[in-house]
């Protein structure tokens, strides 16, 4: 049902950003959607899933980290360093099980997966109030 809940709000934010969104939005849903189809791809199977380090999807964070960073780097909006941050704390949760290997499977799966609900709500915000914010700029009156 997680998994299932998790692909309907990716896809909503995919046609929010698509929608509403600008640039930065548009690339952040398409960030999102690659990251996930690299993770499911290369995520362990389920019985040995999280029991060790998933060094592949930890490369595939770091790269959805550095795409999220490269849109904060640019923008002149706010939520991309939201965005990038929480990226951050998600990538770290594979330094955790490095640390504590004997961290439990659940544990580590749950740390990397949690973040990744509020950087779509994040990406969406950011989408829908994208007009509000060019015509607050502009002077115009919404």
């Amino acid at each position: 049902m997680r998994v299932v809940l998790y692909y309907v709000l990716l896809f909503a934010v995919m046609a929010i950003a698509a929608w509403r969104g600008g640039r930065d939005e548009r690339i952040a849903a398409l960030i999102c959607i690659l990251g996930t189809a690299a993770t499911a791809t290369m995520v362990a199977p389920v019985p040995q899933r999280y029991q060790d380090v998933e060094v592949a999807v930890a490369i595939v964070d770091l790269f959805v980290l550095a795409g999220f960073t490269a849109i904060a780097l640019r923008s002149d909006r706010f939520w991309p360093l939201w965005v990038a941050g929480i990226q951050l704390t998600a990538a770290t949760g594979h330094i955790l099980k490095v640390v504590r290997p004997d961290l439990l499977p659940m544990a580590y799966g749950a740390a990397l997966a949690f973040w990744s609900y509020p950087i779509l709500l994040i990406i969406a915000l950011g989408s829908l109030r994208r007009r509000q914010i060019i015509q607050w700029r502009s002077g115009v009156p919404a």
